[in-house]
């Protein structure tokens, strides 16, 4: 079943099936979050000054590439992994920024899952391994990135124990 048809609630290393595609959120960028995000984070003027900015080369104000991440990993988080079954990131293959987020751009995913691999040595978890494309509200693709997850398998049922010996 595709992970956008199981409630987040619910889903689990099980549910994640390679082939399967959902595409979640719909994250506004403000001007005053690219400014915060900046000048903690990536203080350079193409992200802190629109004055600046403007006469640069992308010709406006435009998001951190660390910050559209930090969007992403909010709408993922939100929308696509279950807290109680997400274990734990070991990286990220292929990431590219293909277009700025400029201010008042609103952010999409299409997650799709490439792999999911169950532990060999542990299994109660997996590795999940999801394409994902972020885009911004003309469906331009403004990054893309493919990332690992453990995730958890579903926990056993607990028998019931009015139902032995049916």
């Amino acid at each position: 079943m595709a992970p956008g048809l199981v409630p987040l609630h619910d889903r689990f290393f099980d549910d994640y099936v390679p082939g399967s595609v959902g595409v979640f959120g719909a994250e506004p960028v403000s001007e005053a979050e690219i400014l915060d995000f900046a000048d903690r984070f990536d203080p350079q003027s193409i992200h802190t000054n629109g004055v600046a900015a403007a006469n640069g080369p992308f010709k406006g104000l435009i998001a951190s590439g660390w910050h559209t991440m930090a969007l992403m990993m909010r709408i993922l988080v939100r929308h696509y992994l279950n807290e109680a079954a997400s274990l734990a990131s070991p990286g990220v293959d292929e990431l590219r920024w293909l277009k700025p987020v400029r201010p008042r751009d609103v952010l999409s995913l299409q997650c799709t899952v490439l792999q999911a691999r169950p532990s060999q040595s542990k299994p109660d978890r997996g590795l999940v391994h999801t394409a994902i494309e972020i885009f911004n509200q003309n469906q331009e693709t403004v990054a893309t990135l493919t990332m690992m997850n453990l995730l958890r398998r579903r926990p056993n049922p607990v028998p019931n124990p009015s139902m032995a010996g049916q």
